[in-house]
C-alpha cells in the first residue's frame, strides 16, 4: 500500500465489492449527464452581463443534475448530496455526494473543449469512490479507495520523474471573486514555478489537470483555497494512482486546508520547497 496514501487523509482501506458495482453505476450516470451536455457544446453561448453568465452556467448544471440525482438517489437513498459546488471545509458525517456536474463550465459555453462531469461519494468525511467522464472525448475516470485509479478500466500510474526542472506542472487561476492576498500568492506562486519547473500550465477547471497527473502526463498541481467539488475527485484519482496529496506546505491534505498540492514522489518536496519561495 502506497505511504503517500496512508498519510494525506485519502482512505487506505480498499473498497469493497458492493462499491466496485456502486463506483460502475456511478460511471453510467456521470456518462449519461455528460451525453445531455455534449449535445447542446459547440457554439459560444453570448451573455453581455454577470447575470446572464449566470443563467447560462445554471442551465448547464440544472441539466445535469436533473440525470445525475435521481440515477444517483437510487443507488444510495440514505445519501445527501452537498447543494453548493463551491463550498468547502469538512462535511458531516454519514454519506455524501459531492457533485460538479458541468466542472469547467464556462469553458463549455465558450466551446472549448476543457469540461467533464464528476461524482464522488463520501463516506464519514473520506472519499470512497469517484468518476470523471469527458464527454467529448468519451473517457472515463475512475477511482475506488485502496482499489486503484483507472481509464476506461486501464490501470493508472502518476510519473516517476524525479526532478522538478524537468517537469510539467500546473494550476487553477483564482475565481473572480476570490480574496486579494489569495490571487497575489496564486501569481507569486507561478513565478516561483516559472523558475522551478520544465514547462507551468494555468488554466480551470482543476479536475482535468488532476486527471493528467493520475494518468502520469503532468507532474505536479498545485492550488490555493478550491472547492471540495473543484479536488476531492482528482485527489483520490492521483493518491490511487500512487501521487502525493498534501497542502503547500506539505502537510496532510483535507477540504479545510487553505493549500492543495497532488504530485508524484519524485517531485513532491522540491515543489513543497518551490511553493514556500
Amino acid at each position: 500500500m502506497p505511504d503517500s496514501i496512508q498519510t494525506t487523509g485519502i482512505p487506505a482501506t480498499a473498497g469493497t465489492a458492493s462499491d466496485a458495482d456502486l463506483l460502475a453505476q456511478t460511471a453510467n450516470a456521470v456518462r449519461a449527464a455528460g451525453s445531455a451536455l455534449r449535445a447542446r457544446f459547440g457554439e459560444v453561448v453570448r451573455y453581455r452581463t454577470r447575470e446572464e453568465l449566470m443563467r447560462a452556467l445554471a442551465a448547464n448544471d440544472d441539466l445535469a443534475l436533473d440525470i445525475l440525482r435521481p440515477r444517483l438517489e437510487l443507488l444510495r437513498p440514505e445519501a445527501r448530496f452537498v447543494e453548493d459546488e463551491l463550498a468547502g471545509g469538512a462535511l458531516p458525517s454519514g454519506e455524501w455526494w459531492v457533485l460538479d456536474p458541468a466542472e469547467g463550465n464556462v469553458n463549455h459555453l465558450h466551446a472549448l473543449p476543457e469540461w467533464a462531469v464528476t461524482a464522488t461519494l463520501v463516506r464519514d468525511n473520506q472519499p470512497v469512490l469517484t468518476a470523471v467522464h469527458l464527454p467529448l472525448s468519451g473517457e472515463t475516470y475512475t477511482a475506488l479507495a485502496g482499489a486503484g485509479a483507472h481509464l476506461d478500466g486501464r490501470p493508472l500510474h502518476v510519473s516517476r520523474t524525479t526532478d522538478l526542472g524537468l517537469g510539467i506542472v500546473a494550476t487553477s487561476q483564482a475565481r473572480p471573486d476570490e480574496d486579494e492576498g489569495v490571487v497575489r500568492r496564486i501569481g507569486s506562486s507561478i513565478t516561483a514555478m516559472l523558475f522551478g519547473a520544465l514547462v507551468v500550465r494555468t488554466s480551470v477547471p482543476a479536475t482535468l489537470h488532476l486527471l493528467h497527473v493520475a494518468a502520469g502526463r503532468i507532474d505536479a498541481f498545485w492550488q490555493f483555497a478550491g472547492a471540495r467539488a473543484d479536488l476531492l475527485p482528482g485527489a483520490l484519482l492521483v493518491a490511487e494512482a500512487g501521487g502525493r496529496i498534501t497542502d503547500a506546505d506539505g502537510r496532510p491534505w483535507t477540504p479545510e486546508s487553505e493549500s492543495f498540492l497532488a504530485a508524484a514522489p519524485g517531485v513532491h518536496t522540491e515543489a513543497v520547497t518551490t511553493l514556500s519561495r
